[in-house]
């Protein structure tokens, strides 16, 4: 098993992805942290995880300004340096870019960018003085292709590549490494407690979302690319050609995304 033993902090561990990938290192071995805001969700999950106790839940919300170094060091403090950081805390959007008001704007760039952007920058000296570490941010295939009606989603999803892909470059030489997660459809409640124009929960699953893949191979193919070193993970089904279509043939994919007119 290659993550027999590894420390592993996985933020959004309460639900869909973040969970699927706290149960998939549980199997291999390793030792989880579980973060979410949810602290009686994690304990529920922590408890049916092999090796319950070997398991950390460090409650947190990740939407607010957090003293991120004190966070970093309370949880190292307890399990030991981290060896990988899984950051799988995020929220989507469901509404039109001239009806969404700042709000939304900015609590989705906190949430799904500032909260990695910090907690990254609190691990990383540790990570950096024994010459090894690798971070996990999910991204979204929104990451690289940004749908209508995902402005906001699709700007924080964009960021995370920017900043991940700089810190690959400046960390290679400290063992540093670096694999970005996209994820297309997977079935979970993103779509349900996606964020409308006044930040209101969507709650509606897309028949996208539905018919997608389920968290448990999701986070399979992460682990597989963890293990691999990849740079950037595509999962998912025929919507991930999207990328590579933007690639090749960017007026087709625009023509094709104007389609989805509606939220």
């Amino acid at each position: 098993m290659p993550f027999r033993n590894h420390i592993v902090w996985v933020t959004g561990a309460s639900s869909g992805i973040g969970e699927a990938i706290c149960r998939a290192f549980a199997q291999q071995g390793a030792r989880v942290v579980l973060s979410a805001r949810r602290g009686k969700e994690l304990e529920r999950i922590r408890r049916t995880l092999p090796s319950p106790n070997d398991h950390l839940v460090y409650t947190m919300d990740l939407s607010r300004r957090l003293n991120w170094e004190e966070a970093a060091t309370i949880v190292q403090a307890q399990c030991g340096p981290i060896d990988i950081f899984v950051h799988s805390c995020g929220r989507s959007q469901r509404s039109s870019a001239h009806e969404t008001t700042m709000d939304v704007d900015r609590q989705l760039m906190e949430l799904n960018y500032f909260s990695a952007v910090g907690l990254t920058k609190a691990l990383l000296p540790s990570m950096i003085q024994r010459g090894r570490g690798h971070l996990v941010p999910i991204s979204s295939v929104s990451g690289r292709v940004s749908p209508p009606f995902r402005s906001a989603y699709a700007a924080s999803k964009h960021a995370l590549h920017g900043f991940f892909d700089a810190i690959r470059a400046e960390n290679h030489h400290n063992g540093i490494k670096v694999t970005i997660i996209c994820p297309g459809y997977v079935r979970t409640h993103l779509s349900e407690n996606a964020a409308t124009h006044t930040l209101e929960p969507y709650g509606q699953m897309d028949a996208t979302t539905a018919r997608g893949i389920s968290p448990e191979r999701c986070a399979q193919r992460v682990l597989k690319g963890i293990a691999r070193c990849e740079e950037e993970v595509l999962v998912g089904g025929r919507e991930t050609w999207a990328v590579y279509l933007k690639c090749l043939a960017p007026r087709l994919l625009s023509r094709i995304i104007r389609r989805g007119n509606r939220p």
